[in-house]
């Protein structure tokens, strides 16, 4: 089964380290999505840029309005995320909290929704 592990932080604590304290994060990533690749739980992954990047899109009154941002104000921000193919949601968590975004941010697991060949049947 498909999961979705979100890794929510605080975007501008990178910018705070020191450039060992960097290293360090992306070797324990590097190191991290290595130990999902030889477990061949690996489906994807990405790092997502900050939210300054980001535009949010919804409707009112039929009509797209777009803001700059993200929509909600909070501490942590969705930073990325790994999509891993695993047995259960056991080992989902497990390997969330494996996850160095578990030591200093959020961890969320989520598992991929399926749709079901008979569209009708949902």
């Amino acid at each position: 089964m498909q999961y979705l592990l979100l890794i929510y932080s605080e975007e501008n604590r990178w910018n705070q380290m020191t450039d060992s304290e960097r290293q360090q994060g992306v070797a324990a990533y590097q190191a991290y999505t290595e130990a999902l690749q030889k477990a061949q739980a690996l489906v994807g992954a990405n790092r997502l840029q900050h939210t300054n990047t980001a535009t949010t899109v919804r409707l009112v009154d039929a009509k797209p309005q777009v803001l700059d941002g993200p929509y909600s104000d909070t501490k942590e921000q969705l930073a990325g995320y790994y999509l891993i193919d695993v047995p259960n949601l056991d080992a989902a968590i497990s390997w969330a909290s494996r996850c160095p975004g578990a030591a200093h941010g959020t961890m969320e697991v989520r598992p991929v929704w399926t749709a079901p060949k008979d569209a009708r049947a949902a």
